[in-house]
């Protein structure tokens, strides 16, 4: 078995006293099983989206897992919660050994230095930039985005990029001073009424002084929707206007997804020739009305 991921939900009345120290009471979600054979999928990310989805579907303080230190695969995973915002908190006694037990605390608030740590929380208060993404590269770079028009069997095969909580973005868009913890909306193209906003995402770093195409390639492998021949493409397409790379976390995906007519009528884009051809910014009261539209789950958003 390459993978299994296995989630319990526990009240403030679970009994915690194998744990020292012992958890006060809360909601948690417990990880209770994270198998994960790391081979180059990004599934440890995959699963980690899957987590902190059911964490904030169930309303938890906090989600946990147990795990032992002993071999490679073990601390390299330890490794990837810590950079998800785990903390070492103290140990579960066992008859076979002592575990470690890790913490993530899921108040809502955001780390504008490294969003990581506050995954899925995005900013209010953040500068937001709605950036097109085509129909033959968005569900397969946003597979939570998938449209009720396509079909997941046409998406089932393992490709890192798709598991990725960690995502890139090509582009030559003129406008290129993004920062870490901006807020981005992607915009599946479409025209009036098949262009439609479906996800949230929060920018994690920006390469733009890249060396050449080796590094293009580098950068984006395993985390782009291209292959490296298309990624050879993209970088010699125009050698007076070479692409950046936006690296971004995979944040939310919208439960409703707003037409381009939705977004026209209630001001976010302004009419079908301003429809977006690079990263164009919104501003709070725009970000406000896709949130609404969209029906996004206010405890996503924070001030």
């Amino acid at each position: 078995m390459v993978a299994f991921l296995y989630l319990k939900v526990e009240g403030p009345d679970e009994n915690y006293s194998d744990i020292d120290p012992r958890f006060s009471p809360k909601r948690r979600l417990k990880i209770g099983t994270f198998k994960v054979d790391l081979n180059g999928y990004k599934l440890g990310e995959r699963f980690l989206k899957v987590v902190f989805d059911n964490a904030l579907r169930q309303k938890v303080d906090e989600t946990y897992v147990t795990i032992f230190r002993r071999t490679i695969d073990q601390q390299r995973l330890i490794g990837l919660l810590q950079d998800f915002g785990f903390r070492e908190y103290g140990k579960k006694i066992n008859s076979y050994g002592d575990e470690l037990v890790y913490v993530r605390d899921m108040t809502p608030r955001f780390d504008g230095q490294d969003p990581k740590l506050t995954f899925p929380y995005v900013s209010r208060s953040a500068r937001t930039f709605i950036v097109p993404i085509y129909p033959q590269y968005h569900t397969s770079l946003l597979p939570d985005s998938i449209l009720k028009t396509e079909s997941s069997a046409d998406f089932v095969e393992q490709e890192p990029h798709r598991n990725a909580i960690r995502k890139v973005y090509v582009s030559r868009s003129y406008f290129r001073d993004l920062r870490r913890g901006d807020t981005i909306v992607f915009y599946r193209t479409g025209g009036y009424y098949k262009g439609v906003a479906t996800t949230l995402g929060v920018v994690e770093d920006v390469h733009r002084a890249i060396q050449d195409e080796a590094h293009f390639i580098n950068l984006c492998r395993k985390r782009s929707v291209f292959s490296d021949k298309e990624l050879r493409a993209q970088w010699n397409y125009n050698r007076g206007n070479r692409p950046f790379i936006v690296g971004f976390l995979y944040a939310y995906s919208f439960p409703k997804r707003p037409t381009l007519k939705e977004l026209i009528d209630n001001g976010v884009i302004h009419n079908i020739e301003s429809v977006p051809r690079g990263f164009e910014e919104i501003s709070q009261k725009q970000l406000a009305t896709v949130l609404s539209l969209s029906r996004t789950d206010s405890r996503v958003i924070v001030n």
